[in-house]
């Protein structure tokens, strides 16, 4: 049996498809722990987690899109997280010694540690923005990037110049998605594609199941964690959009129910809802784009309506409308009669759910979480030098 260190940044979508393979992991028997924050991970992995702590930066500006994104995303947010991490990724590994770490793209903390202490470590590309390089095009931009790591391997003390770029791993990348929702894409030699890996999530007790009308088709509208403010009005416009459709469609908004004041009947707003367990009745899914929610959808043969708004979702919703699986509308400036019809469109058009069933069918195909469980535990039985005891 081996032992596996996973470094992921504190974001639930993120930390989601890796805790599927370290739950994996431990049912096979290997020793798995975490290093990051106590009290945000461990509702998400579970009571019998190991935790090895360290600083918890949060997330913020999450209402900056296009390249203001971008820029915000690495100055304030990854760059900082990979300095105030590093230490505690550094002491996790000395406490643990794992063979094999595996390391979210953005949690650069964890492939410095990795080349300090000569380990093997897996990328885990829980979204598209790295694994497609999407600024490849822009010179300026990747120069920019590459920067940034340069300057992370500087500051953690590495000698010379990081030999390759930090977000991919010499030895193993993983992608939570597949082809048949990619596209054919030149991927690297150690890039293996296994589909989304879902975690079980704690059931939410308080739903009105009995609210679901076997007669009418059923819509989530789900739009990640952002704030009333940050939405532009979204959700009132897709109340808008399903307000004639009462008749034949109900609809689950995911969002403060008091941003939403006085929705039709057949609307139901509600802060949190058991995504996974209302999969299976849904009928389409409109959301933001985020590639935990598209392959959730897609992984049940649900087709979406995309409206992304920044990151790697524009390159997600691109890759479901090619696939056939949905279809795309403008985030800030899609009206409710455009939103509606790009919805009916879904509904009514067998060719998306097809498309849609395709792509869980390359999903399932892939393997998933017990696929790269199987990867990493090959690349554990790599030979690895021990590590010194901790001072």
């Amino acid at each position: 049996m081996s032992r596996f260190l996973f470094v992921s940044l504190p974001l639930t979508g993120h930390v989601n498809p890796m805790a599927a393979v370290a739950r994996t992991l431990s049912a096979q028997g290997h020793d798995v722990a975490w290093a990051g924050s106590e009290s945000y991970l461990r509702p998400l992995v579970g009571p019998e987690a190991v935790i090895q702590q360290i600083p918890l930066r949060p997330h913020r500006r999450q209402a900056d899109r296009g390249m203001a994104a971008a820029k915000t995303r690495w100055e304030e947010y990854i760059v900082p997280h990979c300095r105030v991490s590093l230490k505690g990724v550094d002491k996790a590994v000395r406490a643990f010694q794992p063979d094999v770490l595996a390391v979210d793209q953005h949690a650069v903390a964890g492939a410095l540690v990795a080349h300090r202490h000569g380990l093997p470590w897996a990328s885990m590309a829980v979204t598209t923005m790295e694994l497609t390089r999407p600024y490849r095009a822009l010179p300026k931009v990747e120069a920019w990037l590459q920067g940034h790591l340069a300057a992370m391997w500087t500051s953690a003390g590495l000698p010379g110049e990081p030999p390759h770029d930090l977000r991919f791993s010499p030895h193993l990348l993983l992608a939570f998605t597949g082809e048949a929702l990619t596209g054919p894409l030149a991927w690297p030699e150690n890039a293996v594609l296994v589909g989304p890996a879902l975690v079980p999530r704690p059931p939410a007790h308080d739903f009105p199941t009995d609210w679901l009308d076997p007669g009418r088709r059923h819509v989530l509208v789900s739009m990640g964690t952002l704030s009333a403010e940050a939405s532009h009005g979204f959700y009132e416009r897709a109340v808008e959009a399903l307000r004639p459709l009462g008749e034949k469609v109900q609809a689950i908004l995911t969002t403060d129910p008091d941003s939403v004041p006085d929705p039709p009947e057949h609307v139901l707003v509600r802060t949190r809802v058991p995504v996974l367990d209302l999969m299976p009745h849904l009928d389409a899914v409109v959301s933001h784009g985020g590639l935990n929610t598209v392959c959730e959808a897609l992984a049940h043969g649900v087709p979406l309506v995309v409206a992304p708004i920044k990151g790697d979702q524009p390159i997600n919703a691109a890759q479901v409308e090619a696939a056939g699986a949905g279809r795309r509308v403008s985030f800030a400036r899609v009206r409710p009669d455009a939103l509606r019809a790009a919805l009916l469109a879904v509904l009514d058009d067998p060719s998306h759910r097809a498309a849609a069933a395709r792509v869980r069918a390359s999903f399932a195909a892939a393997g998933i979480a017990g696929a790269a469980a199987a990867h990493l535990t090959r690349l554990a039985e790599r030979v690895r030098e021990p590590l010194e005891s901790p001072a």
